[in-house]
């Protein structure tokens, strides 16, 4: 039995149909799941969250692998379906929630001391990749990996070299906390019920200690934050509506670090961004 066929016995069987409201898409490719699953370098060390397992096809290949798979889902229907098919297995364990609710930092402080390596790997539904991958980081987990599939235009920008031309305020993010890297693309067609847009796996392997070192990280990322609310203007005039100094001020300062006035906030690096954070907190600390 493949896993379209798999997947639609399953459905019929509990009477399920995909939840819009969760974003629900079914994976039913199997080389798609064997590339999440070999990317993430899964081992009996490792013990793996998967955050919205569905009704379970990339658990099963999970649990073949790792040391433990906590499953987290949220929708009710799920619940049934992934303890029927996975409750004999000794290294799984199911959560009932919102995985933006969960305490993952406990969760994790108490299965590291029986693994090596805690690593996340995902299917996530479009409305919610972004709070759910910036919740994983800025929390500062302890973390091996994350692996996950996203909606194709989102891998873009997670990927993207800070300055690159599909990059956004995420992209500076991304490469803070971790270096990504593209995984496969994977089409509609591999979904049941098909999306409209296609998507694509990609794997973020996380820093020890972050690419660069801020004086004041809140600052850093406030400043990211503003260069991108209006992408057409000039970093500099962004700024200026930011309220982050006045014109004087901030003309002496891109000067001071020789960066264009007329460039705008999308063409900087990361240690660009640091040193203008830098700037800004060192002569708040004056005033």
């Amino acid at each position: 039995m493949n896993l379209i066929q798999e997947t639609n016995f399953i459905m019929k069987k509990y009477h399920i149909t995909a939840n819009k409201n969760y974003g629900q898409n079914f994976l039913v490719d199997e080389t798609t799941v064997n590339s999440i699953v070999e990317s993430a370098a899964i081992s009996k060390q490792d013990v793996v969250i998967e955050i919205g397992p569905g009704l379970g096809t990339l658990t099963s290949a999970l649990l073949e692998k790792a040391g433990k798979v906590i499953c987290i889902e949220l929708d009710k229907k799920m619940l049934t379906i992934l303890n029927d098919r996975f409750s004999l297995f000794e290294n799984f364990e199911l959560i009932h929630d919102d995985v933006l609710k969960v305490d993952l930092a406990s969760l994790l402080s108490n299965q590291l001391c029986s693994f090596q390596k805690a690593k996340i790997v995902a299917n996530l539904p479009y409305y919610i990749t972004t709070p759910i991958i910036m919740k994983l980081l800025e929390n500062h987990l302890p973390l091996e990996s994350i692996t996950v599939m996203v909606q194709k235009e989102v891998a873009q920008r997670l990927t993207e070299k800070p300055g690159g031309k599909n990059c956004g305020a995420i992209t500076y993010s991304i490469h803070y906390h971790a270096k990504p890297e593209l995984v496969c693309q994977v089409p509609s067609s591999c979904f049941i019920p098909s999306p409209k847009v296609d998507s694509s796996v990609i794997h973020l392997t996380l820093r020890k200690t972050p690419a660069v070192s801020p004086l004041d990280e809140k600052t850093f990322f406030q400043i990211i934050k503003t260069a991108f609310l209006q992408k057409r203007k000039t970093l500099l005039n962004t700024l200026l509506i930011g309220k982050w100094g006045d014109k004087q001020f901030l003309e002496q300062m891109l000067t001071t670090l020789q960066i264009d006035l007329k460039i705008r906030g999308e063409k900087l690096t990361l240690e660009q961004f640091q040193q203008i954070s830098d700037y800004i907190t060192q002569f708040s600390k004056k005033i």
